[in-house]
């Protein structure tokens, strides 16, 4: 099934039930989310879109390989379901195709990468190792499945009058050893480079940073080159985070994070997308 929603002045969501991006960028084998589009031009680059889930299993990161969505529109409102399978992670791949298995290189990675996004001092110096590496030794990120790692039933409530988006996550059942629960909201960092909150902050390009935590009740990114905003609210029972990385052809996402813990059960937050006033 594939969902496009006017979103008004030349927005459109877009929902599809594959993985159908040919963006170049390895995310591109994931199921995403909602994709934002700006009269045919795709702002979603490596981005996973609004309102995608991902597991944790302590350093790991699971994503999603499969949806079911059902969709009711009443007026100009929406209601979707979409049910998402969690199965793939990501993997190394050589420049000859083979891959390290699940190497210790998995956990030397994993912890580099937990620690880019809590030590800014440190961010810049190594991803720099983490891109060098890379290149020197021709690596790059590929999704492999990983067994059943739980089901996240997503609900959309998008009204394109106002547009708002009510997203539900529920992670009821999730199995052993799951620790952490994110619901990821991004799109292309290239297009969104601005960040604000309600509460005076305002940041750019890599001062924004990619993993870090907001305070604030409503926060924002906002595009320099379109007049395009999306924003999002504090939800009761999770974390809100903010980030942005933009490396190279690798990596560019800019936007929020929901991490909550299996116990919390399900959350529930709002957003807005649109253009700015």
């Amino acid at each position: 099934m594939d969902l496009t929603i006017s979103m008004g002045r030349g927005l459109t969501l877009q929902f599809s039930d594959k993985p159908s991006s040919n963006s170049g960028y390895a995310t591109a084998q994931l199921q995403k989310g909602w994709l934002l589009d700006d009269n045919g031009l795709d702002l979603a680059e490596e981005a996973v879109g609004f309102g995608l889930p991902v597991v944790k299993l302590g350093f790991d990161t699971v994503f999603p390989g499969s949806v079911d969505l059902c969709a009711e529109r009443h007026g100009r409102a929406w209601n979707i379901v979409a049910g998402f399978t969690m199965c793939l992670r990501e993997k190394i791949v050589r420049s000859n195709g083979g891959s390290f298995g699940r190497s210790p290189l998995y956990t030397a990675k994993n912890l580099l990468a937990a620690v880019i996004r809590r030590a800014p001092a440190a961010r810049g110096t190594l991803t720099f190792l983490s891109s060098a590496l890379r290149r020197t030794f021709g690596w790059t990120t590929a999704y492999e499945y990983a067994g059943d790692c739980g089901r996240i039933t997503m609900t959309y409530a998008i009204d394109p009058e106002s547009g708002s988006m009510v997203a539900g996550a529920n992670a009821a059942g999730m199995p052993r050893g799951v620790t952490e629960i994110v619901i990821m909201n991004e799109q292309g960092a290239r297009h969104f480079d601005r960040y604000g909150d309600s509460l005076g902050t305002a940041l750019a390009g890599d001062k924004i940073g990619c993993w870090d935590k907001v305070a604030a009740p409503r926060s924002w990114f906002t595009s320099a080159h379109h007049d395009v905003c999306f924003s999002a609210c504090a939800a009761q029972g999770s974390t809100l985070f903010r980030g942005r990385e933009l490396v190279g052809s690798r990596l560019a996402w800019a936007g929020f994070g929901y991490s909550f813990t299996p116990a919390a059960g399900d959350i529930r937050y709002s957003m807005t997308i649109g253009r700015r006033p």
